[in-house]
């Protein structure tokens, strides 16, 4: 290996390092335009349309400074792969923009599956209240959980005529979500 790829790999490590380190503060102002662009939003995908902009004020609560990756980390403790600023990124941006993004389409073509949104949120919800109990503290993201997620949510419930199994995949498909993610994240660490 030469002295230049060496240096291009550093510097390709360092710029994904930055990306996945700080996609977060990109997340607060693409929110409030998308939170500006929903008077152009009609009928009711407006909930299902605001979950993505909603999701990146929360996201932004949680994340802030490592928070949330910290707080996790530290609850796992040693010998757990826990999570890294990719696996945040991927989550973050992946698993919930690029699904967001997916179900406002979907829920543009048959309304109903806006109720995976619901799910998402509400879901994030719980797990952030029932972490706070049993913990007996606060947690990243749990204030916007409350005052942002549980409201949106009941609005997407109460206003997609969703059928028995748009419920039944949503629900499923977020608790899927969630239960990699802890057992990716609650794996022991190879040689530990």
């Amino acid at each position: 290996m030469t002295d230049d790829s060496i240096g291009n790999e550093a510097a390709e490590d360092a710029r994904v390092e930055r990306l996945t380190g700080n996609w977060v503060y990109g997340a607060l102002p693409l929110a409030i335009l998308l939170i500006l662009f929903a008077t152009f939003v009609e009928g009711i995908v407006l909930p299902v349309y605001l979950a993505l902009p909603v999701y990146m004020l929360h996201q932004y609560e949680e994340h802030d400074a490592d928070r949330f990756l910290k707080n996790i980390n530290d609850m796992l403790g040693p010998g757990k792969r826990g999570l890294t600023h990719v696996s945040v990124w991927v989550i973050n941006v992946v698993f919930v923009w690029f699904l967001l993004l997916a179900v406002f389409f979907l829920a543009r073509v048959d309304p109903g599956w806006g109720v995976i949104a619901a799910f998402l949120m509400a879901i994030n919800a719980v797990v952030h209240l029932v972490a706070a109990i049993r913990t007996r503290q606060g947690n990243p993201g749990l204030v916007t959980a409350i005052v942002l997620f549980l409201p949106l949510s009941a609005w997407i419930f109460a206003a997609q005529p969703a059928s028995l199994l748009q419920y039944l995949v949503g629900a499923g498909l977020i608790v899927l979500l969630h239960g990699a993610i802890a057992a990716w994240a609650t794996r022991p660490v190879t040689g530990a």
